[in-house]
């Protein structure tokens, strides 16, 4: 039934019904009308307005859910649909509005595989002019002052020294930045290396007191997620040294179930997400975790602190992740 009959139609049995208790009851109206007979009519007055709001409110219920889930949906939760009910209107927007969900969840998740894609290989590319230009260039630096400082005299020699030292300290740190540009152990050693690796950088170059668990027996995975758990992880901690205020982090990464699936783990003792709206680092995990079928779940851990979730099914379960 249209919308247009169901709400007619409707209305129609409220007159009725109120015109059919009129013919057959005993209420009389008087001139000059009596105030029992004015209480009365004001009495089925207010009765069929509230019949009406309620018939009105379960034909039109299916509408206020649709509003109600188009004011909270999110693109980076995927899933949410809502039950085709409702007349044959409301069924068909609900219909159409469930595909238009389908079609934007398939076109961000395309469109975020190609920016992700194209960020690797800009920090690749970066990672390596990082390595081969700068790098070389510090490196050549720090022998020349090495070779001055057997040339130099006396006094001249504990500032060749110091210089000597911060040219290390620079090549040291342009190392540091390129191997969290292009995780080298990743692709050479695998994930639970390359997480080990993480784990000591963040133990010596932050306040940071943190402990790894990882199972030594976690399934085969795909370069891709192997590649957005590493990032993840590396996001989850960098948050945590640079916004929590924690001293301590614990990282585990387990079998998740007996599908070839993982659990990532990364909790902190700091002092929580509180009302604080979520950044681009949080959404930008969120992606990334949707690319490979992923799930990712912020919340309070047992400490205090904040608990990031990652939960990836095993290979073949998920939409493909990085092209």
């Amino acid at each position: 039934m249209r919308l247009f009959w169901r709400v007619f139609w409707l209305n129609t049995l409220v007159g009725t019904v109120a015109t059919v208790l009129l013919m057959v009851g005993p209420w009389t109206v008087s001139v000059p009308i009596r105030l029992t007979e004015a209480l009365v009519l004001a009495a089925g007055l207010a009765a069929m307005l509230v019949t009406n709001a309620a018939l009105l409110r379960w034909g039109l219920g299916p509408l206020e859910q649709l509003i109600r889930l188009m004011e909270t949906v999110d693109l980076l939760r995927p899933g949410q649909r809502l039950a085709v009910t409702g007349s044959a209107e409301v069924a068909t927007l609900i219909e159409t509005f469930n595909e238009m969900l389908e079609r934007l969840e398939a076109e961000r998740g395309a469109s975020t595989a190609r920016v992700l894609l194209a960020q690797e290989d800009e920090r690749r590319h970066i990672a390596r002019e990082l390595h081969d230009e700068i790098g070389q260039s510090l490196t050549a630096l720090l022998l020349d002052l090495k070779r001055l400082t057997g040339q130099a005299p006396a006094e001249l020699r504990e500032e060749l020294r110091l210089a000597q030292e911060t040219t290390r300290e620079s090549l040291e740190e342009v190392r540091r930045i390129a191997r969290r540009l292009r995780p080298d152990v990743l692709e050479d050693l695998g994930l639970g290396s390359a997480l080990a690796a993480l784990v000591a950088q963040f133990d010596a170059h932050t306040v940071l007191r943190v402990e790894r668990n990882l199972h030594p027996d976690l399934p085969p995975l795909d370069a891709d997620v192997e590649l957005v758990l590493y990032r993840i992880a590396q996001e989850s901690l960098t948050n945590a040294a640079r916004h929590s205020g924690a001293a301590s982090v614990e990282l585990s990464l387990s079998p998740a179930d007996d599908c070839g699936g993982v659990l990532l783990l990364v909790e902190d003792d700091g002092k929580g997400l509180g009302h604080v709206p979520e950044g681009a680092g949080i959404r930008g995990m969120r992606e990334r975790a949707l690319l490979v079928g992923g799930t990712l779940t912020l919340g309070a851990a047992p400490s205090g602190g904040t608990r990031v979730a990652l939960r990836v099914p095993g290979r073949g379960r998920g939409p493909e992740g990085l092209p």
